[in-house]
């Protein structure tokens, strides 16, 4: 019995593994890659991030309909939306969670948690997360901030607190977002993101 067990123990962990996106993410000074990939918006136009970019660069969010993280920081997230639009940076929010597309990260789902939020900028299906794998995004939030020439410049979690609000000591993209405006290097480039993992495909 004993023998069985360590030659099945093995398989089921590579079995578990070929599921496994290992991809590592972007590294900093990459330029955007699937720039130009048009992705459903919740308005039903389909928009690319290349598209949402703006005078001074664009802000790519991985999130959902449905992480604790994403729903306990929704706040955060639409303040540092605006304060990025304030500062002519583009934003626009992907789903990669085709996992879950046929419930509660679908599209008509997302149209509806987008008008609740009050979104005003894309949310839009990455479908098959096929920027999420190129992007090598791995959590909701995670945020992918770029330059006007589509280069990396942040990427990372939007603050150092995502568990309490009251307990943040440095708002990472907020930071990273007034350099860039400002025509300065971004002082912090990374941080570590904290969320759930996005819902592949198997």
């Amino acid at each position: 019995m004993k023998k069985i067990f360590f030659i099945l123990a093995p398989l089921a962990v590579a079995a578990g593994m070929a599921f496994t996106v290992n991809n590592d993410p972007l590294t900093i000074g990459s330029k955007m890659p699937k720039a130009d990939v048009k992705m459903k918006d919740v308005s039903g136009e389909a928009i690319s991030m290349k598209d949402a970019a703006k005078e001074n660069g664009v802000l790519v969010m991985f999130s959902c309909n449905t992480c604790p993280y994403v729903i306990k920081n929704q706040e955060r997230t639409i303040a540092i939306s605006d304060f990025a639009k304030k500062n002519k940076v583009g934003v626009i929010v992907l789903n990669s969670n085709e996992a879950q597309r046929s419930g509660d990260d679908s599209f008509d789902a997302m149209k509806e948690y987008a008008k609740d939020q009050k979104y005003n900028w894309s949310y839009v299906v990455d479908q098959n997360h096929e920027v999420a794998d190129a992007f090598g995004a791995n959590r909701t939030p995670e945020v992918f901030l770029f330059n006007k020439d589509l280069t990396l410049v942040y990427h990372g979690a939007i603050d150092d607190n995502p568990s309490d609000a009251a307990a943040i000591t440095r708002n990472h993209l907020k930071e990273a977002l007034k350099e860039l405006a400002g025509g300065k290097e971004v002082s912090v480039k990374e941080s570590r993101s904290v969320g759930c993992t996005i819902k592949r495909n198997k």
